[in-house]
């Protein structure tokens, strides 16, 4: 077995280890069912990564993530290790042939989505592996109580069954407690190792600052703090009217959104990560996989959604080790705003049942019949046709893509149809009067070779590529050559992809998930509940109010947050410190009510509140059937 080192050494190019890596290798590589909670940026893939390529055999990684196990595959295979992804669209013949690969063609790693161990042939093909790991990443959509719940992870316990000799690794970035402890039960773990990393970024300072002219403070910031920076917003035209507000102060940015092509994207990308640009102005489709060291600053201009998505994207920053600063900037209508946008538009059952109808319609979908079929997705005229509220309507499709009854892949493509309408000898004096046309014309004629005979679906980035051309140019050029009659165009754009999971049923197929979508809207609700508490309390600590989120306890106010750098506020702090140690000195001689607690200390019923509050949730205190107060140790 080749030493974990020394493959670090040789694929990765770094000689050291970052803190706890080397324990969980050691115990995933000893056979160990392994728990694995890292906050983002603790290099949680190569402790699977490592392990599966110390030992003969192959690796199965399931992840809900098609961008990241496409990434993750891109890097492994560009290191010379065999990795391949099983994702939506493949044919049965092509998974029957990639399977085989699997057992045959000495490959290191197999991706799959969770849905695809409900595929009969996935099963009987994983039979016939040499399995030698099994690694569950974004591990908490395994709960129920998780921000990200997929009921298809729980099909991930059939792998045990499977190769039931092969011990499980599960990794996540974020996880409360709870949410834990159903990881565990729910991939059977025996006798678990578990390691936990801290939440705490000491070198983060946490920053909620209230303004009315957001813009300002954002240009004040960017130019006092001139290293790389990212900015989260909520939609896509944001990304572009921020981005357009930087450069007219003299910033350099860019934008990054769903919408983007594939090329748009890749250019954006790495004038970023080249420093070209300091400012990346992002809606939260950005950031999966990237690792900048040097990123500076984080602003979030709008409230995110949950604590959870705050944290890992906070988490892009101050890499290096460095000071760095994740901002929020909020003001007297977000938290009205975050209600809107997370909470009033979350669909009940009898809406997600109407949707999946008319979706199934839309697609000619028969009773019975769609399992594994894909079509291109054009959601705006969706929406239109069955008169639909665009955002009610997206949270539904959500709904049913992480419920597994159909995959929504919001990847912006063009689907483009040709043919060439004239004759050869009329197509080649046309371009001797149009030599810009000449090169295009000649890589379309040269890739598709029936496109004289019959309408044929090209592909617009292969053509770019062999032509050298941006795909702006390419699909002017097309459109002028079907304004001269020189070919029929189709040309339709499409921001989605639909694959059906499950075969049509109706009412019935949605029964199934009723209370799974009735649990995760409570959930969604408690989640703006959390966050909109974490910005407005301006008297605890950010970061001691982060950890106790996911249940950390003992922790210490971190001396650089919005809180505790703000004099109106340390000597707050210091007194609710104090508080907290008389309370323990009062309960240490027997249980008090909050009156008589009050009645002692002589500190304001606001102040008291926030300090029980604190106590219950870190444990050092609990209630009383008389509703007392008494320290949990006695």
């Amino acid at each position: 077995m080749t030493h974990p080192i020394n493959i670090l050494e040789h694929y990765w190019k770094f000689t050291a280890f970052r803190p706890e890596q080397e324990a969980i290798i050691h115990s995933v590589i000893q056979g160990e069912d392994t728990f694995v909670l890292l906050p983002t940026g603790g290099g949680k893939s190569l402790c699977f990564q490592i392990p599966a390529l110390a030992k003969k055999g192959i690796c199965i990684v399931v992840s809900p993530l098609i961008a990241l196990m496409k990434d993750q595959v891109q890097q492994l295979n560009n290191k010379g290790i065999k990795a391949m992804a099983l994702t939506s669209g493949i044919s049965y013949n092509e998974l029957d042939t990639l399977l085989d690969n699997c057992i045959y063609g000495n490959y290191k790693f197999l991706y799959l989505s969770p849905e695809r161990l409900q595929q009969e042939l996935v099963q009987d093909r994983i039979r016939l592996m040499n399995v030698n790991l099994i690694a569950v990443d974004e591990a908490h959509c395994i709960s129920q109580w998780g921000s990200d719940f997929r009921p298809a992870y729980k099909n991930i316990a059939i792998l045990r069954q499977l190769q039931p000799s092969v011990n499980v690794v599960a990794l996540t970035a974020s996880a409360r407690p709870e949410v834990v402890k159903d990881i565990i039960k729910e991939l059977d773990f025996i006798k678990p190792k578990i390691f936990k990393q801290s939440f705490l970024r000491p070198n983060l300072a946490y920053m909620v600052f209230h303004e009315n002219d957001k813009y300002y403070r954002l240009e004040t910031i960017l130019k006092k703090y001139t290293s790389s920076s990212i900015i989260y917003v909520r939609n896509r035209k944001s990304t572009l009217e921020v981005s357009e507000f930087l450069e007219s102060k003299n910033i350099t940015a860019s934008y990054y959104h769903g919408g983007l092509s594939n090329i748009e994207k890749d250019a954006n990308m790495t004038s970023w990560l080249h420093n070209q640009k300091q400012v990346m102005v992002a809606t939260n489709a950005f950031g999966m996989g990237i690792d900048k060291p040097d990123v500076k600053t984080v602003i979030h201009i709008n409230l995110p959604e949950n604590i959870e998505s705050y944290f890992q994207e906070a988490g892009r920053v101050g890499r290096n080790g460095e000071k760095a600063f994740a901002v929020i900037l909020k003001n007297n209508s977000d938290e009205s705003k975050v209600k809107n946008q997370f909470l009033s538009v979350l669909p009940d059952v009898n809406f997600v049942k109407q949707v999946y109808r008319k979706l199934c319609n839309y697609f000619q979908i028969s009773y019975g019949e769609g399992e594994y079929m894909t079509f291109d997705f054009d959601f705006n005229t969706f929406c239109k046709t069955y008169n639909f509220s665009p955002i009610l309507c997206y949270n539904a499709l959500l709904l049913l893509d992480r419920n597994s009854i159909i995959t929504l892949s919001k990847q912006f493509k063009n689907k483009v149809t040709v043919q060439f309408i004239i004759s050869n000898t009329a197509l080649f004096n046309y371009l001797e009067t149009h030599q810009d046309f000449n090169i295009i014309v000649k890589s379309i004629l040269r890739l598709y070779g029936g496109v004289f005979e019959h309408n044929t679906k090209i592909d617009l980035i292969k053509i770019t590529e062999k032509a050298s051309v941006s795909e702006n140019i390419l699909i002017k050029t097309l459109q002028q050559l079907e304004r001269d009659a020189i070919i029929t165009l189709n040309l339709a754009k499409t921001d989605a992809q639909v694959t059906f999971i499950q075969p049509r049923e109706d009412d019935k197929t949605i029964n199934r998930i009723a209370s799974i979508i009735e649990q995760q809207n409570k959930l969604k609700q408690q989640q703006v509940k959390a966050m909109v508490n974490y910005v407005e309390n301006d008297s605890v600590c950010k970061s001691m109010q982060l950890l106790s989120y996911f249940g950390e306890k003992d922790t210490k106010p971190c001396g650089i947050c919005s809180v505790c750098i703000d004099p109106k506020k340390s000597d707050a702090t210091q007194d609710l410190i104090t508080i907290k140690k008389c309370i323990i000195e009062l309960l240490e001689n027997g249980d008090q009510s909050s009156r008589a607690i009050i009645a002692h200390l002589k500190c304001s019923e606001k102040d008291l509140k926030t300090v029980l509050k604190l106590m219950l949730e870190h444990q050092i205190i609990t209630i009383t059937p008389t509703n007392t107060y008494k320290l949990s140790h006695l």
